[in-house]
């Protein structure tokens, strides 16, 4: 079925004329029913690392054209969409606050707490995730298990270019206040970013926790923990400071997760 629907939607790509045709509509409806249920993700881990499922993508692209404006209501909510809301959580396991809204498309796995925030088309969310007050995840981003999104966070979508990596926050990551995570960067198993952490792809972060400094690029090692930093650039006009990230130590694996995320904020005096 699978490789049938991709067949189809790489060719509705080539040949947006083909929009018009019953089966082409019929193929991305059922990607988008797929990625509403979990069953089909945009990009997954395998043993080779991270994929980006690009017919999938543009299957999330192509929706909004063979879709119409269409106006919907919550109580005293009116929206005025192309995308409809997901509907019945309560079958699902999910917990949601208002005015939390999730658009159809975004899959909410069971024992997720969604506070008054917003999650977009084709994200993914496991099981056990708290996305906080006023958080926003991204279109195609994924978040893993046992994931807290604190609130004001900003997870960045990404579309297109369909060969693009979405932003990955993997399983027991903790998330502080008011962080910027974009790009399509990608944080590790149990990462913990302090309030405040902007990472983009071209962000530098720096390692010093050791003897001599260790530069990464768009991913955030696993159980590193994070801080906002700044750090000297040269310009026409002068030397001033840009931001940075900077990794300070390691949560320790001999303790479990609430306990080593506890002792990392206690003794970096990380704000949350």
């Amino acid at each position: 079925m699978l490789e049938q629907l991709e067949k189809i939607i790489n060719k509705v790509w080539d040949d947006r004329e083909l929009l018009n045709n019953i089966d082409a509509k019929n193929s991305i409806e059922t990607v988008i029913d797929l990625l509403d249920k979990g069953e089909l993700r945009v990009s997954e881990p395998t043993i080779n690392g991270w994929i980006v499922n690009e017919w999938v993508k543009k299957a999330v692209i192509l929706y909004f054209p063979i879709r119409h404006m269409e106006v919907s209501k919550a109580g005293p909510l009116e929206f005025h969409d192309k995308i409809p809301l997901k509907r019945n959580y309560d079958l699902q396991g999910v917990r949601v606050v208002p005015p939390a809204t999730a658009r159809y498309g975004s899959y909410i796995s069971p024992g997720v707490i969604l506070m008054p925030s917003y999650v977009n088309i084709g994200a993914y969310i496991d099981s056990n995730t708290m996305i906080d007050t006023w958080a926003t995840v991204g279109s195609c981003a994924q978040v893993g298990k046992n994931v807290h999104v604190s609130g004001g966070v900003g997870i960045g979508g990404v579309l297109e270019p369909v060969q693009a990596s979405p932003v990955i926050i993997e399983d027991g990551c903790f998330i502080g206040s008011r962080c910027i995570v974009v790009e399509g960067v990608h944080l590790h198993k149990e990462a913990v970013l302090g309030a405040g952490v902007v990472i983009t792809a071209s962000t530098k972060i720096i390692d010093v926790s050791g003897e001599n400094p260790i530069e990464y690029k768009g991913t955030v090692p696993p159980r590193a923990v994070v801080i906002p930093g700044s750090m000297p650039k040269d310009f026409k006009a002068g030397t001033y400071y840009v931001s940075c990230a900077l990794i300070i130590g390691y949560r320790k694996e001999s303790t479990n997760l609430k306990t080593s995320l506890n002792d990392a904020l206690r003794e970096y005096n990380i704000q949350v």
